[in-house]
């Protein structure tokens, strides 16, 4: 299997992202993951660049057995779009925007549920696109850094830690 991870450094731009529920490289609460409630982490994006015409938010594991594990892929947020909620439905189509398919084969969030004994990073990266973007839900990670590769002007990432007891 490919390792596909997205876009790793922010160009140029003070883009933030970052989760009121835990600390940058801290771990994430269990009620976010598999051993707990599996709701979607609430996120604050702040200081999008000028010129944004569309967001995405994509969380990915890198320490995954078998290559990077997509958990989240959410996309076509308007650009003044500030707070992403917790709990968003895992549904193709949110109110703040359309959902992909997780490495799990399911729509919407899938949180962390590493191997237990082994504590992994969730890298979540904010995408800031150029260009607005006609794409339909449900798409795959491969998929949907296919058709937005080209227009991809920013990024912004947090991450946070899980381990299971």
């Amino acid at each position: 299997m490919k390792k596909m991870i997205i876009f790793i450094s922010s160009l140029l731009f003070a883009f933030n992202i970052y989760s009121p529920a835990f600390k940058q490289n801290s771990f994430i609460p269990a009620k976010y993951t598999c051993d707990g409630e599996d709701i979607s982490i609430p996120l604050i994006i702040s200081n999008v660049p000028k010129n944004t015409e569309e967001l995405a938010v994509i969380m990915q594991d890198p320490d995954a057995p078998y290559g990077v594990f997509t958990h989240w892929i959410l996309y076509n947020i308007k650009p003044n779009t500030k707070i992403i909620p917790k709990n968003l439905p895992k549904t193709s189509v949110t109110n703040i925007g359309y959902q992909g398919i997780n490495s799990f084969g399911k729509i919407g969030y899938g949180g962390p549920c590493p191997p237990k004994g082994q504590t992994h990073r969730y890298i979540i990266t904010a995408v800031a696109l150029n260009k607005k973007i006609l794409l339909n839900p449900d798409l795959t990670i491969r998929e949907f850094l296919d058709k937005i590769r080209p227009y991809v002007f920013a990024t912004a990432q947090y991450i946070g830690l899980y381990k299971r007891r």
